[in-house]
């Protein structure tokens, strides 16, 4: 498939549920890229979207609430899983709409990497034909690149929260290549992300979540990417400032 021929993105668009009554005062509320989302909404592009920013600025909150508006289970897994261990997601979900392209089926799931052991327990107790009791006897980086290529694949809807955060250097780029795999297939993807390396793949869309709300950027502009290229030129000049 070319992409000139691939077919438009499950999703298209996020944004405010009509129906939906906000305190505007709330912790989740008053996030600046949420607070852009309920004002504006949001378009989702086709292919894969890297989410950016520092801790805090709503990247897991989007990402969890991008999951629960589409119907799938917060913690991971497809829209049918059932398992969770303490609700800690924002309400978000509740309060937004997607607009989804419609006539033709799209798979989903969603892979978060702190509750990645959780989500394996529950697969591993699934009866009936089971190929996903292995996952523990793996190593979290190997387990969770294991269950991604046996989720993730064909035309769909596919989030990711921190997925660099169990992988090596050479499992990352691993990853990267899945991604594009995935952008081939006509798949859309979210990723929710600190890694330079992953929002380094080519054509990829790079939104930058900060308190100017949310805005379009490029790796090479990317604040991420600065900072890194600093530290990696003089790692002792860097740390200097800190120890």
């Amino acid at each position: 498939m070319t992409r000139s021929s691939a077919p438009p993105p499950p999703i298209r668009r996020v944004e405010k549920a009509a129906d939906a009554v906000v305190d505007p005062k709330a912790w989740w509320a008053t996030i600046p890229a949420v607070a852009a989302i309920l004002e504006h909404g949001l378009n989702l592009p086709a292919g894969v979207t890297f989410l950016v920013g520092e801790n805090g600025s709503g990247k897991s909150t989007l990402i969890e609430a991008l999951a629960g508006v589409h119907g799938l289970n917060a913690e991971g897994g497809s829209r049918g899983a059932m398992h969770s261990t303490r609700v800690t997601e924002s309400p978000l979900a509740g309060a937004l709409r997607v607009i989804r392209t419609p006539g033709r089926r799209a798979n989903a799931y969603f892979l978060r990497a702190e509750t990645m052991h959780g989500l394996y327990t529950y697969l591993e107790n699934l009866p009936g034909k089971n190929p996903d009791t292995d996952l523990h006897e793996r190593s979290h980086g190997e387990g969770f690149l294991t269950l991604l290529e046996r989720k993730f694949h064909g035309y769909g809807f596919y989030l990711m929260d921190e997925p660099e955060a169990p992988l090596s250097f050479e499992s990352t780029l691993r990853l990267i290549a899945h991604l594009d795999t995935l952008r081939s297939d006509g798949a859309q993807v979210v990723v929710a992300t600190h890694s330079p390396l992953l929002t380094a793949l080519p054509g990829a869309t790079i939104l930058e979540l900060g308190g100017h709300g949310i805005r379009r950027t490029t790796w090479e502009d990317l604040e991420l990417t600065s900072r890194w290229r600093l530290f990696l030129r003089s790692p002792a000049a860097y740390l200097r400032h800190l120890l």
